[in-house]
């Protein structure tokens, strides 16, 4: 399908559509029969335009938002669709965020119909209802649940809401132009509140005929969409290219469910998170140290992939475990069932949305699993960079896309500029200003550009001044630490302080053997901080650190039992460290831990010695 006269997601779908109509387009597990459902382009066009006849008839102005609060899915595919036929504008909300972020989003761009999978969610949103006067429906997905006798916009079942149209001719709606909103997609707020990034349909279209051109997918490709299409990096790469290219999509049932999903949908693209691969390969690890001999293959044939690949972690592998025919019998008889965790037939698989740790990627790649790393934003539709399977250096983000140029500040900022740079923020215009200052769109990214690729080295704001003057990027020594599956989560901190240290929050496993080594009570957190128990954790993150400069190793360490999750506040809808929060949340203790350095005089001289005798 030739994409050089399209500029709009609607005209790429009846492109599509025209081109392919009996080809599957989506596949989805049916919860009554207990089989996979396919629907080819032709079906989910008839959806679309239904859907489209009814939001037509709502008589919207040009531009109304509407808000998605709905799991990946078909119907979530086809609202957004129509919503975009009809001249409207998508606002794609997390589903798993709080009432109070989810009612900010809604007042802030006033979305007038909203769209929700469950009476649960509205209620929760609803006692902010006075505070959204632009709302006035409310659309439920689950027809099953009884609706609420409560004040507010009418809210009715999605079935009776649809039925709803009558005979009478739609209303005339001309279709969006380039320049037109396609979405207005709320950033994560690590910090304040999140701002609405206005994407055009040039902004997103531009992003899919550019990575058309960097890393194409077939028509006969099948990809398993694990990520919410709330997110715009699987909007983009995961529902617009795919249509694009006329590939089909399936959706995975949930992540509890997505070993089994891998097994049946068997996909040859992937489009997911580090954290995906991060677990895969650990619950991979785990069944390899059941067995010794397995366990020494795999480590060897994983070190002289390192090695071969110039990665960290590959001077080691010498001897045995370089030795070609070793290596071979470990592609054999391990990396077959590597790859059978993705399927078997996997082609490639993207990771974006945070770094991907070396030694995960090192490990798949030695076993034959196609992972290559991308860089984006969502003010960039996102995709600024990747690799690719041809060319792929997997401790960078790769080369840019066709069309986006890449500068560095005098701060080491990375700045962007291309047609799929985002219009601005909604009505804030401050913000916009200084996010597109002099033409270029600021990412608050420090990066490097090495032979044309790209690699990112920390956020601009989240680097840590120790009070020796010393710059640290907490996100370098996080990494290092969770690349160990003993740890679930890290978190750096030490801005300000005489030296970095680091709050853990330990796997159950790792927890478990480290409290019956110690003959500690699992369930007391006062034992947490307990020093023998300490400084054993202490050295074993010094030991992942030990590629970090000397400064950026933590001295300390702090212990949580408590996971950080988006419930709790910790995290943001796109599973970011909210490290504000995360500061304020242990300030008694990492206080603790620096007062007891002051306290003790032999304690901060050896620690300022250790600094001087270094730098």
């Amino acid at each position: 399908m030739d994409l050089t006269s399209i500029d709009t997601l609607p005209a790429l779908f009846q492109a599509r559509v025209a081109a392919s109509p009996t080809r599957e387009a989506y596949r989805a597990f049916d919860a009554r029969s207990q089989r996979w459902r396919s629907f080819n382009w032709a079906q989910v066009k008839q959806a679309v335009d239904r859907i489209a006849g009814r939001l037509a008839q709502l008589d919207m102005p040009r531009g109304a938002r509407v808000g998605l609060l709905l799991p990946s899915g078909i119907l979530a595919v086809t609202l957004d669709l129509a919503v975009l036929s009809v001249g409207a504008v998508p606002v794609p909300i997390h589903a798993l965020d709080n009432p109070e972020s989810i009612g900010f989003v809604l007042g802030d761009c006033e979305v007038s119909l909203l769209f929700v999978e469950k009476v649960s969610q509205w209620l929760d949103i609803a006692k902010r209802a006075p505070d959204l006067p632009a709302l006035k429906q409310v659309v439920v997905l689950a027809d099953s649940e009884p609706l609420p006798a409560v004040g507010g916009p009418s809210v009715m079942h999605f079935d009776a809401w649809v039925a709803l149209i009558t005979g009478a001719s739609r209303r005339a709606a001309r279709e969006p132009s380039g320049e037109d909103l396609a979405a207005i997609v709320y950033t994560s707020g690590t910090t304040g509140r999140p701002k609405g990034v206005m994407l055009t349909h040039r902004n997103v279209v531009s992003n899919v005929k550019a990575i058309a051109r960097h890393l194409p997918m077939r028509p006969d490709d099948l990809l398993l969409s694990m990520l919410p299409l709330s997110h715009t990096f699987e909007r983009t790469t995961g529902y617009y290219t795919p249509m694009a290219f006329g590939a089909s999509v399936a959706f995975c049932r949930s992540t509890q469910l997505l070993l089994q999903d891998l097994r049946a949908i068997r996909p040859t693209v992937m489009i997911t998170v580090p954290r995906i691969h991060e677990r895969l390969v650990a619950g991979f690890e785990a069944k390899m140290a059941q067995y010794g001999w397995l366990e020494r293959l795999y480590r060897d044939a994983r070190r002289a992939a390192a090695s071969r690949m110039g990665l960290n972690g590959g001077a080691q592998a010498t001897g045995a475990g370089a030795a070609g025919s070793w290596v071979r019998l470990a592609e054999r008889v391990i990396g077959v069932r590597l790859r059978a965790l993705f399927g078997g037939r996997l082609r490639v698989s993207v990771s974006g949305g945070a770094p991907l740790p070396v030694e995960v990627s090192t490990t798949l790649l030695a076993f034959g699993v196609p992972v290559v790393q991308g860089y984006g934003m969502t003010e960039a539709s996102p995709v600024v960079a990747a690799n690719t399977p041809d060319d792929n250096q997997p401790d960078t983000v790769g080369r840019p896309l066709p069309g986006v140029q890449l500068q560095l500040a005098e701060t080491g900022e990375l700045l962007v500029r291309g047609p799929s740079v985002m219009k601005g923020y909604w009505r804030r215009e401050a913000d916009t200003e200084r996010a597109l200052a002099g033409g270029w769109l600021h990412t608050g990214d420090l990066a490097r550009t090495e032979d044309g690729r790209l690699r990112i080295v920390g956020r601009l704001k989240e680097i840590i001044v120790t009070s020796t003057g010393e710059k640290v990027s907490p996100a370098d020594v996080e990494q290092a630490i969770t690349a160990d599956p003993d740890f679930a989560q890290a978190f750096a901190f030490g801005e300000q302080r005489p030296f970095i240290g680091a709050v853990v929050v330990p796997s159950a496993v790792a927890w478990e053997q480290l409290a019956a080594r110690h003959g500690l009570d699992t369930a007391d957190a006062s034992l947490l901080d307990q020093e023998p128990l300490q400084r054993q954790l202490l050295e074993r993150i010094r030991a992942l650190t030990s590629g970090l400069p000397y400064y950026a190793q933590p001295r300390a360490v702090v212990v949580s039992l408590e996971p950080w999750t988006l419930e709790n506040g910790l995290l943001t809808p796109t599973l970011k460290l909210k490290r504000r929060q995360l500061l304020e949340r242990f300030a008694p203790r990492i206080d603790e831990v620096y007062a007891r350095v002051r306290r003790s005089p032999a304690g901060h001289a050896k620690a300022l010695h250790e600094e001087m005798s270094k730098g």
